[in-house]
């Protein structure tokens, strides 16, 4: 859609994101382990080809499969090598250690640089707002910019060793990849709010593909487009990570190295990626319009 120069720019950060990784995770107790990912198709075997075609321009490794340990066939798949996985919650534990963080602390209002809390105010040289999805409406224009896609995820146990990680090039199809020996059976995917898949997929999937196995836990997530960068024009200072659609370990490091740059005034090439400025003209953004203006006008 938008080029092969900024496919570069973002394909560069998530790949310099899981390099940072691997130097923060060495030593840590966090069940850092490299991986194969693969990317497939149930049924358009050009989609895979394109795909291909593009990152041969980008000048990065990729081959095409269409032999994969998934309980059903494809049309075809990407291969993609030396990705990884780990344990967020681990690795959160272990880098947090030396930070102070305060729980339990919603900031009522910005003014200026200045938080406001119920216990007191927090001032500071710079702010980044890193709130899933920004809360200061009167700037940034975000609540008209972003919205919400569900997605969910099922634990099972008995099930199937995939050796890798697999996603449907759908933005409704089937995820798959393992934790010891858990199968992380993901789906369902609707945007917030709407009619979709949820849990009957998941469960749909588990009774067809794995009748023996056992649910363990399961949990939903929800993620917008990223916007990383200056908050505003008009909020000097100010910073914004939202929303990470969907890749979230490898864009929030990503995030973290771009407003470490800005806010040092250094050069980073991925800024015009993710800019909280770059243009929004598509169709969502009047979807977008019309549901705000109906949620505000519909009583409670």
């Amino acid at each position: 859609k938008f080029g092969a120069g900024q496919a570069k720019q973002y394909l560069d950060a998530n790949e310099a994101a899981l390099q940072k990784y691997r130097e923060l995770c060495r030593g840590m107790d966090c069940d850092f382990e490299e991986m194969t990912a693969y990317v497939y198709s149930l049924n358009d075997r050009r989609k895979i080809e394109r795909e291909l075609d593009a990152l041969e321009k980008l000048g990065v490794p990729g081959e095409f499969t269409d032999r994969l340990p998934l309980p059903f066939p494809v049309a075809g798949a990407v291969r993609y090598p030396n990705q990884a996985q780990f344990h967020p919650l681990k690795w959160i534990a272990a880098i947090s250690k030396s930070l102070h963080i305060c729980e339990h602390t919603p900031v009522r209002e910005l003014v200026g640089t200045t938080a406001i809390t119920d216990y007191g105010k927090v001032t500071a040289n710079k702010i980044i707002v890193a709130t899933h999805f920004p809360f200061l409406n009167k700037h940034g224009s975000f609540f008209a910019k972003l919205y919400q896609h569900r997605s969910y995820v099922t634990a099972l146990q008995n099930a199937q060793d995939m050796d890798g990680m697999y996603a449907d090039e759908s933005k409704t199809g089937l995820s798959f990849r393992n934790y010891g020996n858990l199968l992380l059976l993901g789906g369902g995917s609707h945007r917030t709010g709407k009619k979709g898949g949820g849990w009957k997929e998941l469960e749909h999937a588990k009774a067809r593909f794995y009748p023996e196995s056992e649910e363990i836990c399961r949990w939903a997530a929800q993620d917008c487009i990223p916007y990383i960068g200056a908050y505003s024009r008009n909020t000097p200072d100010f910073y914004v990570a939202a929303g990470f659609n969907k890749w979230g370990m490898t864009s929030s490091m990503a995030a973290a190295l771009l407003l470490r740059d800005q806010i040092l005034e250094r050069e980073n090439e991925w800024s015009p990626v993710f800019a909280p400025d770059r243009s929004i003209l598509h169709p969502q953004l009047f979807v977008n319009g019309i549901e705000s203006a109906i949620n505000l006008l519909t009583p409670s």
